[in-house]
């Protein structure tokens, strides 16, 4: 699986990358998840990320311009499983 942070560097997206990445542990190694932060603007519109932080997993937008808990991330990731 993997989670992309869509984030140019603000506090906010910030925060949801170690969010993201609290939630990845959380489910353990068998998951076999992949966190990574992009701050290309351009892949942001081809994505249709208008506001940041974004949280994208497996190449769907679950979230724009919101940040989301430890919780809530694992959920998406459980409901992608």
């Amino acid at each position: 699986m993997k989670i992309e942070v869509l984030g140019t560097g603000c506090s906010r997206c910030d925060a949801l990358l170690k969010a993201a990445q609290e939630a990845a542990a959380k489910m353990g190694p068998s998951a076999n998840i992949e966190v990574t932060k992009v701050a290309d603007v351009n892949y942001f519109v081809q994505k249709g990320v208008f506001m940041t932080p974004g949280l994208v997993i497996d190449g769907r937008v679950i979230s724009m311009g919101k940040l989301l808990t430890v919780e809530e991330i694992v959920q998406h990731i459980k409901g992608n499983t």
